[in-house]
């Protein structure tokens, strides 16, 4: 059996879990989420906690125990906290403004980046060189994030571009004459 799955799912106070045929919704106070369960894994309501078990001894349904246990406690935990991915912009000029749902963002192109932030994500930017995304589903923000900096990821020579905050970019030594 998958290690992932063997853990159970810790149900906060506040958070209602329905399991009905293939499909398991959570509600908490942040809104709902639902995700369809395969026919590999039986989840099972016991108490305030969710177990997730392979429905036979295949490795595929061991498999799908764990991802489905993830998936579960990130709805669990988007739910209740949310989600949160920092960007910073590096490089002089660059500059990041939020305007309803669209982003704009001054990179060094001869054009300004116009991204229209989808429906689920709300964009904020505390400082022009800070892009803040919150969200209820991580795959959502992080998806959201990855395409925001793919604009323009830090090139390894002055680390200019857009990083995520936690990041590191190893430099590059200059060409030596």
């Amino acid at each position: 059996m998958s290690r992932v799955a063997k853990n159970p799912i810790a149900l906060p106070a506040g958070v209602e879990v329905m399991l009905v045929a293939n499909e398991v919704s959570v509600k908490g106070p942040l809104g709902t989420m639902k995700q369809m369960l395969s026919n590999d894994v039986v989840v099972q309501h016991e108490g305030e906690e969710l177990l997730c078990k392979a429905s036979n001894e295949s490795a595929k349904a061991d498999a799908m125990s764990g991802t489905i246990r993830a998936l579960i406690a990130n709805m669990v935990q988007g739910v209740t906290k949310g989600f949160e991915r920092k960007l910073t912009l590096v490089g002089v000029g660059y500059r990041a403004q939020a305007v309803g749902d669209t982003l704009n963002l001054t990179l060094g192109f001869s054009h300004p980046v116009v991204y229209k932030v989808p429906v689920g994500v709300t964009v904020s930017t505390p400082t022009q060189t800070e892009v803040v995304l919150k969200s209820t589903n991580k795959q959502q923000v992080g998806q959201v994030a990855a395409e925001i900096r793919a604009f323009r990821e830090p090139e390894p020579y002055k680390g200019k571009g857009v990083r995520y905050a936690e990041e590191v970019v190893k430099l590059k030594e200059t060409k030596k004459k």
